[in-house]
């Protein structure tokens, strides 16, 4: 099993930046793929971005190519979302999750760790 805690949520203006990050404790760190999903109220829990174990591999919505990075410090047992060009549509509760296994998968079912999320608002 691995606990999840994300932080660096908050209220930004649109075309804004936040960083997310993502500390991990229990399994080895880096024989986790890790992944960023987000839910907006009312909506279902989306994929965001994923990075593999070693962090060599990520994988990316669409609509976050370009504006968002993942990355990973596995010294660190550390995770890290960087949201640029920030939009309203972001908005949402963003959820740091960890796999049993090294590759960035989509679905959130291949999932099985999850932090408690963090609430990221963009106003216009």
């Amino acid at each position: 099993q691995v606990w999840l805690v994300e932080s660096g949520g908050g209220l930004v203006q649109a075309g804004g930046s936040l960083r997310l990050s993502c500390a991990a404790s229990g399994r080895t760190f880096s024989a986790s793929a890790m992944g960023w999903f987000r839910q907006a109220p009312g909506k279902e829990r989306d994929f965001v971005a994923a990075i593999s174990g070693s962090g060599s591999f990520t994988n990316y919505a669409d609509s976050e190519k370009g504006r968002f990075t993942i990355f990973r410090d596995n010294a660190k047992n550390t995770v890290y979302l960087q949201m640029n060009s920030l939009r309203p549509e972001d908005t949402a509760v963003y959820y740091c999750a960890a796999r049993a296994g090294v590759w960035p998968t989509r679905d959130t079912r291949d999932y099985g760790d999850w932090g408690q999320g963090t609430q990221v608002t963009v106003s216009s």
